[in-house]
């Protein structure tokens, strides 16, 4: 249920892409505390984009999930940060991330929702 967008005008190399969602779904499992066998991660790298007017490296996220704490967003805006940050060498001040909570209804899977 809980899904991550990552949108970065960096390049990822072909060799470290598998790497990085692995890691990103991790992640996002232990910091919302859901099995990781419901996480689903979406990389766009190579995307054009600009912030504050220039090109330097960016990121902008996504995460959405059923549940999501409106208590805890500065938490995981910190946690996502740091790890774009190791992973991608984007600084944290040119990370944005919109969250997202999604009510059961509107979730689907398995042909139903949640």
């Amino acid at each position: 249920m809980p899904y991550l967008l990552i949108q970065t005008n960096r390049t990822v190399a072909e060799t470290e892409r598998d790497a990085l969602l692995k890691a990103a779904s991790r992640t996002v499992a232990e910091a919302l505390g859901k099995p990781e066998r419901y996480v689903m991660v979406a990389l766009q790298d190579t995307t054009p984009m600009l912030f504050a007017g220039e090109d330097s490296p960016l990121a902008y996220l996504e995460l959405k999930s059923i549940g999501l704490p409106e208590s805890r967003t500065a938490e995981l805006s910190q946690i996502l940060c740091d790890f774009i940050a190791s992973r991608l060498d984007v600084p944290t001040d040119r990370v944005y991330i919109e969250f997202a909570d999604a009510p059961r209804a509107f979730w689907g899977w398995n042909g139903g929702t949640f």
